[in-house]
């Protein structure tokens, strides 16, 4: 869930961050760890996110820390390389973020510091790593953790949402064109069987009846189909996604699929975290926000184990954040180590195993949905046609 967080500044201005927790307690602590005076904390609305700036959203956060990391390891300072970065952008609201950050780090701050200024570009998690990295002089190392980190979950996310492309397409077109029959094919037939009346089976006649009615009211659909793109627009279908979301998370199949890709997101995360050098208790903290409604309960209930002293694999084990691959995973990390290498592993084995799914899934429903849109039309188009056939037997 979206929170709307004010917070006071040392020069006494007031700042509008946007975060993302589980509930307001979980915002607050959030804000507070990253050193913010809060005023005030609420949930964002629909009309707050359509008015609101879109600041991160339009900041290219992998793009620069790509750029920066290039720098860095070309011998540039942190100061020159934020400089160059700034000097180069060409759109407005980014490169007044830089040149923010560049007069921070000028006054002798530390580059977390000055992230920490624009909570709404650099989110917690990109924070913390950075400060982390500050201790032990490896900030290129951190960004390389990060940048790596995020463009495994672009990677996977790309796979999905090319798997539900064909079918969406498919789904979209069988619409346009079912559409087309019942508002302009269907009402022609209508006009003509016009003088059959009463003859016609009963099935023909409530088709023709709904294309005469389409036909007629055909500025209501139009209006309709404005309605839901201003709704879309509005942020309205991310309420109608959440809703379907629920849905989908009682089916068992569905359910547990999306569990494991939520699990794999925490897993991945996580072990950036650990890498970084941030402990246990805090990485955990700042990564329930990242989970659904579903499974933050699971987590909050997973780290009040974790603070009680049991180890990390009993904990997530009771609290039903494992499979049967990364619970062994997690245990082999205690005994060798290095928990936050082998939950980056176990990710990586339960993205692959989404995509694999996912490919799976593509593959049988585009077929089905093909079946069921053909069936549709041709229902619709044996249902124009059996007026005739209905009148050449009589006449037979």
């Amino acid at each position: 869930m979206e929170f709307v967080v004010k917070s006071l500044q040392p020069n006494a201005t007031v700042v509008v961050s946007r975060l993302q927790a589980a509930n307001a307690g979980d915002a607050r602590l959030q804000a507070q760890t990253l050193g913010l005076d809060v005023l005030s904390i609420a949930p964002a609305s629909w009309l707050s996110r359509l008015k609101a700036p879109q600041g991160g959203g339009d900041f290219p956060l992998q793009l620069f820390s790509q750029e920066l990391l290039a720098l860095l390891n070309s011998g540039v300072s942190l100061v020159e390389a934020t400089e160059t970065l700034a000097e180069k952008e060409a759109r407005p609201a980014v490169r007044d973020v830089l040149q923010g950050i560049l007069a921070k780090l000028r006054q002798g701050q530390p580059f977390s510091a000055a992230l920490e200024a624009v909570p709404h570009v650099f989110n917690p998690l990109y924070v913390a790593s950075v400060r982390a990295s500050e201790h032990t002089s490896g900030l290129s190392e951190s960004l390389e953790r990060y940048v790596v980190y995020a463009g495994q979950l672009e990677t996977l996310r790309g796979r999905l949402v090319s798997a539900a492309i064909y079918p969406v397409i498919l789904v979209a077109v069988s619409s346009l064109v079912i559409l087309f029959l019942m508002g302009y094919v269907v009402p022609r037939f209508a006009h003509i069987y016009e003088d059959m009346g009463g003859n016609l089976p009963f099935m023909s006649r409530l088709l023709l009846q709904w294309g005469l009615a389409l036909e007629q009211y055909w500025y209501v659909v139009l209006m309709l189909l404005a309605g839901l793109v201003v709704v879309a627009v509005a942020g309205g279908m991310r309420l109608v996604g959440k809703r379907l979301l629920s849905v989908v998370w009682r089916i068992p199949a569905m359910g547990e699929r999306m569990r494991v890709y939520q699990l794999a997101r925490l897993y991945r995360t996580l072990g950036m975290l650990l890498r970084g050098g941030i402990a246990i208790m805090p990485a955990l903290d700042m990564v329930t926000g990242l989970l659904s409604s579903a499974l933050q309960p699971r987590l909050v209930s997973a780290a009040r184990s974790v603070r009680e002293g049991r180890t990390i694999s009993h904990a997530f084990e009771v609290a039903g954040l494992t499979t049967a691959v990364s619970l062994r995973m997690l245990r082999v990390g205690e005994r060798a180590g290095n928990m936050g290498e082998m939950m980056e592993r176990a990710a990586a084995f339960h993205d692959e195993e989404m995509a694999r799914w996912a490919d799976r899934v593509t593959r049988l429903l585009g077929p089905l949905l093909m079946l069921v849109m053909g069936l549709v039309i041709g229902t619709v188009v044996v249902l124009m046609y059996m007026p005739i056939f209905q009148l050449a037997e009589s006449v037979r």
